[in-house]
């Protein structure tokens, strides 16, 4: 099981296990991430922060930002985000496109080489809205090597999702919805390589605005029988539900 925890631009935590049997042996380990660059005053910033124990991050957040612009906003990086990209690829940080504008993200892609990932992103195609990925940005990750990880939250996960008024049953939203992004995923890559479950269950909101079939983190555990219900292998589940993020970070740290 992976499991992505988003505190809104401090800290990202990955949970890793590989299996049941390996629980009890071996400790839970956590991944530093930062959504949202600004708090980096400046480049030199972040050499410390990686002395610290951050490996990953995301140059915007909402809005325009410091380096780079975010959902909602257009426009290319900032010209200290070019900077900050080379100086993660030094580093081996790796950069998350998840809310970067258009504009941004192609830029990014432009000029860094580094690893590359999104952590909590859906597709623009079954939700129509500038903080999910078109298919082109998404193949492109694929082309990187990058993994996915599938949102929770509604609005990202259904089309005409109003807040306030939408309610996870009004507009049908459960369990099913997220394996219809990752699906959507796995039919452009070919392949079951490049998503997870991302979550972004971090607190911000609750049952009121996410599957209605999500009682607590642990109806995570209902997802493979989602997965093998559409067709897919063993083999292709414990991918998405662990086997990729896995992977990915064990590339990116051999």
């Amino acid at each position: 099981m992976v499991q992505v925890r988003d505190l809104n631009g401090l800290e990202k935590h990955i949970q890793l296990w590989q299996d049941d049997s390996d629980r009890q042996q071996k400790p839970i380990g956590y991944i530093l991430s930062l959504e949202g660059a600004d708090s980096l005053v400046d480049v030199g910033y972040l050499e410390v922060a990686y002395e610290t124990g951050l490996r990953a991050l995301g140059p915007a957040h909402y809005g325009p930002g410091r380096y780079a612009q975010g959902t909602n906003a257009r426009g290319k990086m900032r010209p200290d985000g070019h900077a900050l990209l080379a100086e993660m690829e030094r580093l081996n940080i790796i950069l998350d496109a998840t809310h970067l504008s258009d504009e941004s993200f192609w830029d990014a892609m432009d000029h860094f080489n580094g690893p590359v990932w999104a952590s909590h992103n859906n597709c623009r195609a079954l939700v129509d809205h500038n903080r999910q990925f078109t298919d082109e940005q998404i193949k492109e990750l694929i082309s990187r090597g990058a993994v996915i990880g599938a949102a929770l939250d509604a609005w990202m996960m259904v089309p005409g999702w109003e807040r306030g008024r939408s309610t996870p049953k009004s507009t049908n939203c459960n369990l099913k919805v997220m394996v219809d992004h990752i699906d959507h995923i796995c039919q452009l890559a070919g392949n079951t390589d490049h998503v997870g479950i991302g979550s972004d269950l971090d607190g911000g909101f609750g049952k009121e605005q996410c599957p209605y079939d999500l009682e607590t983190i642990a109806d995570l555990g209902k997802v493979p029988e989602l997965f093998a219900a559409r067709g897919y292998s063993q083999k292709d589940i414990e991918k998405l539900m662990h086997g990729n993020w896995l992977r990915f970070l064990r590339k990116v740290w051999s």
